[in-house]
């Protein structure tokens, strides 16, 4: 396995876990698999160690992340928040894992600022922007939960892994990459894979446990999607699909319902870019997804406030679902030269 974090950075985290005991590890708004999981992983390796340690997150997360040992653990600050501020002023030591931001973890965002605690971030997204004491950050990796796999074996305690630990880091690690179908080429991922194996994962299992666990209104949910409210722009190699607060409530919607559906338009021969419109409090969330050189990042930033890596990005629109879909269909012609340098490729 190539190095990727540097010896200075494993050292300096190892000297900060072994001298403070009372850590919390925190992770982004709308928590996802890899931020379950790189949290989970470090939860568990850290609390083998002996440390006492806590997971707050700002809200729920998805149903189908519930069942990774140590889950129902997790403090979720908007139901404790009393608690969750008071775990956070008495830390040492906080982690912060799968973001480089404080506003994206906005309701917390206050406490930390407060809290007199040393800081870790472990990130793989653009530009972090706290000020740590350590900061971990390859945006080059595909995920998080790698990065702690990494952070752990380069401190020498592979030992210590245990296999909730592994399940967790794989789960991640599966998750971030859409079952390993992009932001996958590179060999270490597999080499890491093969390593978790060996602490007894059933990768299988895991697969069902997240993909193959959802509920009928979540079914439903889908076949309306793609039904009714699917528009593909072939000569942009662009499909949009959109949801709105009326519609997510008519099927029941809990969290982790809409998860993974902005890559389906990916399965349509020609179709590069993906972009998913939800209706939420007052904005309209954005999902973007593509394919090969595709950057889904720049039109995010572009045109949406948001950003993340180039296959996989988000963003937001401040409006109504109509407008946010116009908006984007007016720049669909700037999306031209990206598509031009597909071909050229």
């Amino acid at each position: 396995m190539s190095k990727i974090i540097s010896d200075e950075h494993v050292e300096q985290t190892r000297k900060l876990i072994e001298k403070n005991n009372k850590i919390v590890i925190l992770s982004h708004v709308s928590p996802d698999g890899d931020a379950i999981g790189s949290s989970l992983g470090l939860y568990h390796f850290l609390e083998k160690i002996g440390n006492d340690v806590n997971i707050i997150v700002p809200n729920a997360y998805p149903d189908f992340l519930g069942w990774i040992k140590g889950a129902k653990e997790i403090i979720v600050h908007e139901k404790y928040p009393d608690f969750s501020a008071k775990i956070i002023s008495e830390a040492d030591l906080i982690f912060f894992l799968d973001f480089n931001a404080l506003s994206r973890i906005p309701a917390l965002a206050e406490y930390v600022e407060a809290s007199p605690a040393k800081r870790i971030m472990i990130d793989h997204h653009l530009d972090p922007m706290i000020r740590c004491h350590v900061t971990i950050s390859h945006p080059e990796i595909s995920s998080t939960s790698e990065l702690v796999f990494r952070l752990i074996c380069g401190m020498g305690a592979f030992e210590l892994i245990t296999k909730p630990c592994a399940e967790a880091i794989y789960t991640g690690m599966m998750t971030d990459t859409g079952a390993f179908t992009y932001n996958s080429n590179h060999p270490d991922i597999y080499f890491i894979i093969s390593q978790l194996l060996k602490k007894g994962i059933d990768k299988d299992l895991i697969y069902r446990n997240v993909y193959n666990n959802y509920s009928e209104d979540r079914i439903r949910l889908m076949g309306h999607t793609f039904k009714d409210n699917m528009y593909v722009y072939n000569e942009y190699s662009t499909a949009v699909i959109h949801l709105s607060q009326e519609e997510l409530d008519a099927y029941h919607y809990k969290v982790g319902d809409t998860e993974g559906l902005v890559n389906i338009p990916l399965t349509i021969r020609g179709i590069v870019f993906s972009v998913f419109f939800k209706e939420e409090k007052g904005k309209i969330k954005i999902s973007f997804r593509s394919v090969g050189n595709f950057p889904a990042n720049k039109i995010a930033a572009d045109y949406f406030n948001g950003g993340g890596h180039l296959n996989a990005s988000g963003g937001e629109f401040m409006g109504t679902l109509s407008e946010a879909i116009y908006y984007f269909e007016g720049i669909l012609p700037e999306l031209v030269p990206y598509l031009k340098r597909k071909e050229d490729k």
